[in-house]
């Protein structure tokens, strides 16, 4: 395809649709087990069924596309494989909801039904998210799309579940778990949101006399359950009282007072209740002092012990127990309000209540040691690397994974029961006896999403996908998740393919960790505090590149990342500015070829200029390729926009306009050096702005697409890569001492109050003999400087490089409307300057403020009295000038 012009503005809208389809349509985004490439391998982190692109989608999947355009440019064979979560309670919750319209429960269906009516809703509704993700321009293989409750991925759960069964790594028992009244069903510590509410601090009196002991709770109504006091062994307060019994209020019951060294002596009285089966901590306790565990509430937190409360919901209870203990005088102290941390369901809000329950649970001890040798011995790294001890501290003091849920919705687990207590488990080619039946529960999501990166590729089957792009290259996501889904994906990838050898059973061999997207300010963002930001919002007003190049921008290693719609604003801008380069390098007949190529005949004629920009162009591939590989986003993005906007923009194609013009011996070299810099700079900034940069670079260089063009890679001179040419410290020596020159000329036209564009009547002195005598014509393009006439008076002049520039700046000053800005800002300055010398002739205040304050003002000052002889000198000369 020819080279073509290009409309005076971009419109993303015109383009980014389009070209999505293209690349779809050309299969660009097809990985190939076949191919002899090296293989780059890239498992997004699936979002649930029901979602739509958040900011946090947009993050990763901004950063995971950009390593996947960048390899496949490198001739990698790259799969980033897309698909789903079906998030059990999630999804389980919507269907409800819609069925709660009809007037109708889960219940009233029955569990088939109910099942089917959600794969209804999957079908119609499910998988927004991934028409979302093609507006944003995820270049997924969209031929290899997986949903975690598929028939492939079903069957390596069910493979995965009864292995682990059947060598003692799962099994099934009364403990501890994060119980939501409302969804009736476990919750996993991610699916617990946590925020600080206000409550009561309660301290009661248990017992009598010299045997009394004071306890403290917020959970007033768990009294009812507790079956012992504990205190620490080496508390002296308390040494009489261990081994002995008090009295529970309200019970008619008596409890032991034992000792254990989790008990804090700093806090409150030194003395806890226990409830074992309603308190994490004091479950454990209960286990090592092989106490009772009372369960005094029900699945719907409905009081159950015998007496007055039974029946009251818990929040019911709470202050007729209260109201009780008073009645009985047991009431020490009441603190209210008191804030404290407490736990919510993540789906419906409900206050999440700890509950002792019968459940199963994953034996995580051999499987986590493996999980942090994988790390430890450099199998698998995690950047940045100081996240790999938040990893290790996980990963070595791991509790027992509670991975079954009391829902509908979900893979049901693999165990059935016979008669005389038979129980067994049942792999996917096994069929239980009839009239056994299989265990109600289903499976927390994150049990088959930790096996996404392998089960996608076709596990427990020997394929060519699981061949040809298992291990996974990266995994990409926030700090936020490394213990609930990183680190499981090392349990069960390390279990799974431990036949695949030490090297090969890792399920990634990176781990790029970012951080929590924020507002300008550093805030979370939330609803509630108006700050949240919708990337389609976003993609619609400004374009799909410049959310992209946003997010990316402000994407450090293990890093938050702050956003403003000012900074996408400018992001849009440099979009613009990229247009605008191109479309002047066409119109001006820009020589580029696809194959990135300069010939060896252009690199005898260049010119400084030319010199100094394939220098700089290819030290900033260098430098793009560190940062790439060490995930820098931020660091890469600022590079190649300080490089697109002030060194290609600003200076090479301002110096390259005089030798562009028609007749200029330089002329060719100049098209084809600037046709090459800008092919091989959008093909650098590709993977961050797809669209704008194949929009560009097709019409640029009339290539196929910048998708399948070769990422740069040092200078290319006639058919062959070149080694990197070493750097031209005499080109770059005279292109710096040239911006130097015209730098001090634009400060002091800025200080004249010459506006940018306004002609200025100027003589070069002593330029001929400099090495910017050959650039004297680009130095007046620059900066607007007109040869002088003959009645040239010059009355400014400006000193640097061995140059002095005379300028007649007289016609291009309202000297009254100046005279009127400078007074102004000489009397901001003054006013500045006497509030820091009254500050430090103030003895108090010089003795007694921290030094660093001290320094400030004498900082203040000075700086104030520079910009005070600065504006009175510009004044004294507006005198001379309106002489």
């Amino acid at each position: 395809m020819p080279p073509r012009q290009l409309a005076p503005q971009y419109v993303p809208g015109e383009v980014e649709t389009r070209r999505y389809e293209g690349w779809v349509q050309a299969g660009y985004f097809t990985a190939d087990s076949g191919s002899q490439a090296p293989s780059y391998t890239i498992m997004i982190p699936p979002p649930n069924v029901t979602g739509s692109l958040h900011i946090g989608h947009a993050l990763d999947h901004t950063l995971i596309d950009a390593l996947v355009r960048r390899r496949r440019m490198q001739g990698y064979n790259a799969l980033w494989l897309p698909g789903t979560d079906h998030a059990g309670i999630a999804t389980q919750n919507v269907v409800e909801r819609e069925l709660a319209k009809e007037g109708l429960s889960r219940h009233d269906l029955g569990r088939a039904a109910f099942a089917e009516r959600v794969w209804q809703w999957k079908a119609e509704y499910g998988g927004k998210i991934l028409g979302q993700m093609r507006r944003l321009g995820d270049s997924v293989d969209w031929t290899r799309e997986r949903f975690t409750m598929d028939e492939g991925l079903s069957r390596a759960v069910q493979t995965i579940f009864k292995r682990l069964y059947d060598d003692g790594l799962i099994y099934r028992a009364q403990r501890i778990i994060n119980w939501c009244p409302r969804c009736m069903t476990a919750l996993s510590d991610i699916e617990v949101d946590h925020s600080d509410d206000d409550g009561e601090l309660v301290s009661i009196r248990y017992g009598e006399g010299d045997g009394a002991i004071v306890v403290a709770t917020t959970r007033v109504e768990t009294m009812l359950g507790d079956t012992a006091v504990a205190v620490h062994p080496d508390d002296p307060r308390y040494t009489h009282l261990v081994g002995m019994t008090v009295e529970l209020p309200l019970t008619g019951r008596t409890i032991p007072v034992v000792a254990d060294p989790h008990v804090d002596p700093e806090f409150g009285t030194g003395a806890v209740k226990v409830t074992p089966a309603h308190d994490p901590d004091d479950f454990e306790i209960g286990r090592r002092h092989d106490l009772p565990s009372l369960v005094i509430m029900d699945e719907r937190g409905t009081v159950t012990a015998p007496g007055p409360f039974e029946g009251l919901d818990r929040f019911e209870a709470r202050p007729a127990v209260l109201a009780a203990l008073r009645a009985e005088g047991r009431v020490v102290a009441e603190k209210r309000p008191y804030v404290h941390a407490v736990g919510h369901c993540g789906r419906c809000g409900t206050t999440v209540e700890p509950r002792l329950s019968l459940q199963w649970f994953v034996k995580v001890g051999p499987l986590a040691k493996a999980a942090g040798d994988a790390v430890r011995d450099g199998r698998v790294r995690i950047y940045p690397g100081q996240l790999a001890a938040r990893y290790f501290d996980w990963v070595d003091d791991m509790h027992d994974w509670c991975i079954s849920r009391q829902l509908w919705w979900g893979h049901r687990i693999p165990v059935w029961y016979g008669p005389d207590d038979q129980v067994r488990c049942f792999g996917p080619d096994e069929e239980p006896p009839a009239g056994w039946e299989q265990d109600p529960d289903v499976l927390d999501t994150w049990f088959s999403s930790a096996l996404w990166p392998f089960s996608t590729l076709g596990w427990p089957e020997d394929t060519a996908d699981l061949r040809a792009f298992y291990p996974t290259s990266v995994l990409v996501t926030g700090y936020d998740i490394l213990f609930f889904w990183v680190a499981r994906m090392m349990l069960f990838g390390l279990y799974a393919m431990a036949d695949a050898g030490t090297e090969r059973c890792v399920p990634f061999r990176q781990v790029s960790l970012h951080g929590l997207v924020r507002d300008q300010f550093g805030k979370k963002m939330s609803k509630s505090r108006g700050n949240t930001v919708d990337p389609l919002d976003w993609i619609g007003r400004f374009g799909a590149d410049a959310t992209r190049f946003t997010l990316a921008r402000g994407a450090s290693p293990g890093g938050d990342v702050a956003l403003s719609e000012e900074w996408v604003v400018g992001s849009r801008n440099f979009c613009n500015k990229l247009w605008n380069a191109v479309r002047f390098a066409l119109l001006n007949g820009a020589l580029a070829s696809p194959a990135g190529r300069l010939a060896e005949e252009d690199l005898g004629a260049l010119s400084v200029a030319d010199r100094w920009i394939l220098s700089r162009l290819d030290a900033v591939t260098e430098q793009a390729d560190a940062l790439f590989d060490e995930f820098e986003f931020a660091k890469v993005s600022d590079l190649l926009y300080h490089f697109a906007w002030d060194e290609v923009c600003d200076w090479y194609l301002e110096l390259a306009k005089p030798a562009l013009s028609e007749g200029s011996a330089g002329a060719g070299s100049a098209r084809r050096v600037l046709g090459h810099v800008l092919d091989h700079l959008l093909r650098l900034i590709h993977p961050l702005m797809p669209f704008v940069t194949e929009e560009l670079w097709t019409a640029l260089t009339g290539g196929e697409s910048v998708m399948v063009a070769a990422w740069p890679s040092g200078l290319v001179t006639g058919g062959e890569p070149a080694v990197r040419p070493a750097e031209d410290p005499a080109a770059a020596a005279e292109i710096e001492s040239l911006m130097r020159l015209v730098t001090a000329v634009r400060r002091f036209r800025a200080d004249q109050g010459l506006r940018p564009a306004q002609p200025v009547p100027a003589r070069f002195a002593g330029i001929g003999a400099t090495r910017l005598a050959p650039h004297e014509r680009s130095i007046r393009s620059l900066l607007r400087l007109t040869e002088p006439a003959g009645s040239f008076k010059p009355n400014a002049s400006v000193q640097a490089e061995s140059i002095t520039v005379e300028l007649d700046t007289s016609a291009g000053i309202d000297v009254a409307a100046e005279r009127r800005r400078l007074e102004k800002e000489l009397a901001v300055a003054v006013a500045d300057a006497q509030v820091s010398e009254r500050k430090l002739a103030n003895s108090a205040f010089v003795d007694r403020a921290p030094a660093e304050v001290v320094a400030k003002s004498r900082d203040r000052l000075a700086a104030a009295r520079a910009e005070i002889g600065r504006l009175a000198d510009r004044l004294a000369a507006l005198g001379e000038t309106s002489a």
